[in-house]
């Protein structure tokens, strides 16, 4: 007898009880758009895209290297808790490898930190607004309560604010330094106060995806004094200085207590075994990496000058992103941004961080700047 594989409806799988109520109306992360979406809806040869943060020089010849030398391991499993590459991350910063968790991404250690912290109906997960949007979406799919505090009028960060957010039930506080989308990032002596002032059992998590490009850590970073605070977790990323966006890497240093639980619950194997030998290749090639913070640097005074040349505001970014108001004689945000699309060129706007009126580009390689900037100067003087 012949299972019967039709649908009929009615299904308890068409309905909204069908699952968690946390799921219903859910809105996924929005990610930039894509080189090859671009090309096929409009038919060309050539796109240059400036949306998703990634590194302008690409993946290291290093890595890649390394990923030929390797791809004949695909067939195996990872190591569990991938041992070789945490404590390749523990001596790149000088720490003790049981901190150290690996992750795909930073957001799954994200997922593990509000699903390990904080307990459905009993605490709550704080951050500023805007913020990354996975600390939101993470946080209301386990169920728990997301306060956020707005950010001040120049999108530094109102710490008074976000304190007046937190009690005794916040499981976890979230900061991004530098932040997305502005590039803020705070002096390292408001961090040093914030983490003091939580409450005992509030873990402070910052999220330094985009630290490499701040210039100066000692100044802005918590890192190299993390063992004064019990509290503290930082994050990294693989997907930035380092190029390596597609293999999806990166890692927390956490209380070794927590980083224990973490790899009690990871998803085995989560870590790929070509994206840990890629990790471990990229921290030790320091020149790409090098090179990456030099044409980032250069790359991102050279986009601050050119757009406000053509009459943008553009906010002060440590990160290798500038966020801008485009020229106020242009037609706006959603017209710059599309007009740079017919012509091949995918930059980020702002609209699903609440700020319409706003884009956000990458920093590209030089000659990537330039036709952005060519082409941003051609639509917006055409814009009356």
């Amino acid at each position: 007898m012949s299972a019967d594989t039709s649908a009929p409806s009615g299904l308890p799988f068409a309905s909204p009880d069908a699952v968690r109520p946390e799921v219903r109306g859910f809105k996924p992360y929005t990610p930039g758009l894509s080189i090859d979406e671009i090309r096929d809806r409009y038919g060309l040869a050539h796109v240059i895209k400036l949306a998703s943060n990634e590194n302008p020089l690409g993946t290291s010849p290093v890595v890649q290297q390394a990923l030929r030398q390797k791809a004949d391991l695909a067939f195996r499993y990872a190591q569990s808790g991938n041992p070789r590459l945490t404590a390749a991350i523990a001596a790149h910063h000088g720490v003790p490898a049981e901190r150290v968790v690996a992750g795909n991404g930073s957001d799954e250690i994200i997922d593990l930190i509000v699903r390990v912290r904080a307990v459905p109906g009993v605490h709550n997960v704080v951050a500023f607004n805007p913020c990354f949007s996975i600390y939101e979406l993470q946080t209301r799919l386990a169920g728990v309560e997301f306060r956020q505090a707005p950010l001040a009028a120049d999108f530094s960060f109102d710490w008074d604010g976000l304190l007046a957010l937190v009690d005794d039930a916040t499981a976890v506080v979230f900061v991004t330094t530098p932040d997305n989308p502005s590039g803020f990032c705070p002096p390292v002596a408001d961090l040093e106060r914030l983490a003091r002032a939580l409450p005992t059992g509030c873990l402070l998590v910052v999220d330094e995806a985009y630290m490499d490009f701040c210039g100066d850590e000692a100044a802005h970073s918590l890192l190299s004094r993390i063992d004064e605070f019990p509290n503290l977790a930082v994050l990294r990323t693989f997907s930035k200085s380092f190029g390596l966006a597609g293999l999806r890497l990166g890692y927390g240093i956490l209380p070794a207590q927590l980083a224990d639980y973490l790899r009690r619950v990871r998803l085995p194997f989560s870590v790929n075994i070509l994206a840990e030998e890629a990790g471990m290749a990229a921290l030790a090639d320091e020149v790409f990496r090098a090179e990456t913070l030099r044409v980032t640097t250069e790359g991102r005074d050279a986009l601050t000058a050119g757009l406000t040349a053509l009459g943008c505001h553009v906010y002060p970014s440590k990160a290798n992103f500038l966020m801008f108001r485009p020229a106020a004689s242009s037609r706006g945000a959603a017209h710059l941004f599309e007009e740079l699309l017919r012509r091949g060129i995918i930059i980020r706007p702002l609209k699903s961080y609440g700020l319409p009126d706003l884009l956000r580009v990458s920093v590209g390689s030089p000659d990537e700047n330039a036709a952005f900037l060519k082409a941003a100067g051609e639509i917006m003087s055409h814009a009356g």
